[in-house]
């Protein structure tokens, strides 16, 4: 426990209390594949909505390369003011069911992955971390017009079997959250993921669409009650500009239906399911949604995580 001490300044919060020990962890990092910016708006919504309280921080000073990445910094007239650092941060949240759990958020460190890594892992231990979950997203050639896909993976079969849209075997540039559910497997500790598939044209700009998609999927995973209203609302507005631009280019109108027609031929060979309900469930619609998310929780085990299904 004493090797990441110099990476991690803790607040004024005992690690040994009730409060923050026994709790599933959401890890959320920008990093190279931060399609559709997933990693800033779930940070922004979870941390604007949730009453975050600040548990630690790492030394950034030591992680980021500030020649790659420079830091914003504002220019007043006649002198400079307001750095702004980068920021890796470890929050409590409560969400709306009053329910408390962890927040890693900030920039992927450009340095010192294994030490991260191992800190980490070391926080989840002496944290005694049931659960740790990750988002992501990455582009695809695939439609705004279809349900959004994902990739999910991780150890724990219950929460990924049959969620999957792709599920590769592939050679693909490491990411360090990847690391981080490598180690956390090797430790024989509980790690899932979401990796949400953005269309490829759409993945420069702020997508509303796949913050909602990650928060669903971590929620379900989690047994949490997590904000997507903004988020929904944001996207309706953002679906009415997709579609006027889409109707007035005949070139981007065939490259849709071309990536709608390979989305159509693929998705009925994979049967997917919600994590909202059992295995052998239906997924329900508009109007079973509630009923189903009331199921749900109605399976959340004693200590608060989802109860492990049958596979």
């Amino acid at each position: 426990m004493l090797e990441y001490q110099s990476l991690v300044r803790f607040e004024d919060v005992d690690l040994d209390t009730l409060e923050v020990q026994g709790l599933d962890l959401l890890i959320g990092m920008r990093g190279h594949a931060d399609a559709g910016h997933v990693a800033s708006q779930v940070r922004t919504e979870l941390l604007d909505s949730l009453n975050p309280r600040l548990i630690a921080s790492f030394d950034t000073d030591q992680l980021i390369n500030y020649r790659e990445r420079r830091p914003q910094i504002s220019f007043l007239g006649d002198h400079f003011a307001a750095y702004q650092p980068p920021r890796l941060e470890l929050y409590l949240l409560t969400d709306g069911l009053e329910q408390d759990f962890l927040f890693l958020t900030g920039p992927e460190p450009d340095l010192a992955w294994e030490r991260v890594s191992r800190a980490i892992v070391a926080l989840v231990e002496a944290l005694n971390v049931r659960l740790t979950v990750s988002f992501g997203a990455v582009p695809m050639p695939v439609p705004h017009t279809r349900q959004m896909g994902v990739t999910a993976h991780g150890n724990r079969k219950d929460l990924i079997e049959g969620i999957s849209t792709w599920s590769p075997t592939a050679e693909l540039p490491a990411s360090l959250v990847n690391l981080i559910e490598v180690r956390l497997i090797e430790a024989s500790r509980d790690v899932v993921g979401y990796s949400m598939h953005v269309p490829h044209y759409l993945s420069e700009a702020e997508y509303p669409q796949v913050a909602v998609g990650a928060l669903e999927y971590v929620g379900a995973a989690m047994g949490l009650g997590l904000p997507t209203d903004r988020l929904r609302e944001a996207g309706r507005r953002l679906e009415g500009q997709i579609a006027e631009q889409v109707a007035g280019s005949p070139e981007v109108q065939k490259m849709v239906a071309g990536f709608e027609e390979r989305f159509d031929q693929h998705v009925p060979e994979t049967e997917r399911r919600s994590l909202l309900v059992s295995l052998d469930a239906e997924v329900p619609d508009g109007d079973e949604l509630a009923m189903a998310v009331e199921a749900f929780l109605s399976g959340v085990d004693d200590q608060g995580g989802p109860a492990a299904t049958d596979s």
